[in-house]
């Protein structure tokens, strides 16, 4: 009988049978060879046709389970008991204004949450509800409200506010005693903000249409890290180490493009220059957003008058620590980013602990209370180096008094009043002013004036502009 392997092997050199080999090997490694040396294709945006949701993220990346709880990620939500910050017990779910014929109440049914606005006296009244479809803000600052008019998303009437532990107006235009605004729009700037996609309704006419379904709430993982599908399909293929992550880590980002990912709603408010939620961190972000200056700061400028301070002051504490961080000498002596002292994948409420990051570069020796205090000044840095100062923007309006929210400026350097009980004022130094003292002073870049309730600039003459970020929102603070 015909032995078939040895005629085979009679006939095959071996030269040709590693020609042949070889080439069996080219054909399966050039391809992953090219393809690793080719630019890899930048992630794409966050949407749900590329999401896969935290708990996916979180089914690897367990360690980062505590992200759940920041005031990133709760910046907005659908309205339940536990994501509502305010009370609807009888008695505590009323806000009377200064005007006896305008006042409000929360109530809640099976069906949802809901404001109503009570016009009148008595029997002859008139009344307007509205269901609370989103909530805005974690609740550490406060939270704002909105409700749907078909496509339309509006801000409601009535916010919570944190430190007055209780309902307040909105703050805003178009809000206060007077007669109740249910018809401030929300548009694509505020949700890029507050939430990790919508789908917008295209319309010149208005900025306020979305699709009412399919909204990712929160800023959740992929909003910083780029849509998680090509990630998790990449790393569950065989081939996952010649195919890249698919995914963007903005710590490996270089220290720009880093600063840009928390700048895009960190950097102060501005004007889209691509459709909303394109922007990818890693990306150049002035190809997606302009930038601007508010008119509300516009206003203060005016304000202060001959001999104020140049525009580096003029920037509020709300909404803008990327512009007041660049002004910080640390920040210019450096290489410093945000991610330097925040953690982003959990909360950061102790300034004893994140004044620990200052002493990795500054001794406490060097600082000039150190003479009288001693040691007694560790972890009050960011205390006396970043105080808690008012936003101008963020304003309402309640019972013929302006009620103001404070935020932690950004802006690093020494401040006169900022130590608390000291014996001695704090040494002079180029970058040295006053700190802010309570809500009805306003102090910028060395210039202080009283301000009564009435002549508060954001107060008499609100703009669109003046409230960028609805409610006093998480997105405003870091962590």
């Amino acid at each position: 009988m015909l032995d078939l392997p040895a005629v085979l092997r009679s006939r095959v050199s071996p030269r040709w049978l590693a020609v042949f080999v070889l080439m069996v090997v080219g054909a399966c490694v050039v391809p992953a060879v090219v393809a690793a040396r080719r630019p890899p294709r930048w992630p794409d945006a966050v949407r749900p046709a590329t999401a896969v949701g935290d708990a996916t993220c979180l089914s690897c990346h367990g360690d980062k389970a505590s992200y759940e709880t920041t005031a990133h990620r709760l910046t907005s939500r659908v309205p339940t008991r536990a994501a509502i910050s305010g009370s609807f017990d009888s008695g505590a779910n009323v806000l009377r204004t200064a005007n006896p014929e305008v006042h409000y109440r929360m109530h809640a049914d099976a069906a949802g949450f809901y404001q109503t606005a009570v016009v009148g006296r008595e029997a002859n009244t008139t009344t307007r509800t509205e269901r609370i479809a989103y909530v805005f803000g974690s609740g550490r600052k406060g939270q704002s409200y909105a409700y749907w008019a078909g496509d339309s998303l509006y801000q409601l009437p009535v916010s919570y506010w944190t430190t007055l532990r209780g309902w307040i107006i909105s703050p805003g235009p178009g809000y206060g005693d007077g007669p109740p605004n249910f018809g401030r729009g929300i548009g694509p700037r505020c949700l890029e903000c507050h939430a990790t996609w919508m789908e917008g309704v295209p319309d010149l006419s208005v900025a306020n249409r979305h699709h009412p379904t399919g909204a990712i709430l929160g800023i959740t993982c992929e909003r910083c890290h780029a849509g998680g599908q090509e990630h998790v399909a990449r790393e569950r293929s065989v081939l996952h180490a010649f195919r890249g992550p698919g995914i963007v880590n903005p710590a490996r980002l270089s220290r720009a493009r880093q600063i840009e990912t928390c700048a895009q709603c960190h950097g102060g408010p501005g004007a889209l220059l691509a459709p909303e939620f394109t922007y990818v961190p890693g990306q150049p972000l002035d190809a997606y957003l302009k930038l601007r200056q508010t008119a509300a700061e516009q206003r203060m400028a005016e304000y202060l008058g001959p001999g104020r301070p140049k525009d580096d002051d003029r920037v509020d504490v709300h909404g803008n620590q990327v512009a007041l961080l660049a002004r910080s000498r640390c920040f210019q002596a450096s290489q410093m980013t945000c991610l330097t002292c925040h953690n982003v994948h959990r909360q950061q409420r102790d300034v004893v602990a994140l004044s620990g990051q200052c002493v990795t570069c500054h001794q406490a020796q060097r600082c000039g209370l150190y003479p009288t205090r001693g040691r007694a000044i560790e972890g009050h840095c960011v205390d006396c180096h970043m105080p808690l100062q008012t936003s101008r923007l963020i304003v309402s309006t309640f019972g013929g008094r302006a009620e103001e929210v404070k935020v932690r400026t950004h802006w690093i350097r020494v401040y006169r009043d900022s130590a608390p009980t000291a014996p001695h004022p704090a040494p002079a130094h180029r970058d040295t002013i006053p700190a802010v003292r309570g809500a009805s002073a306003a102090t910028l870049g060395g210039v202080s004036r009283r301000i009564a309730p009435t002549s508060h600039p954001a107060a008499r003459a609100p703009s669109p502009n003046s409230a960028h970020i609805v409610s006093t929102s998480a997105a405003s603070t870091s962590g």
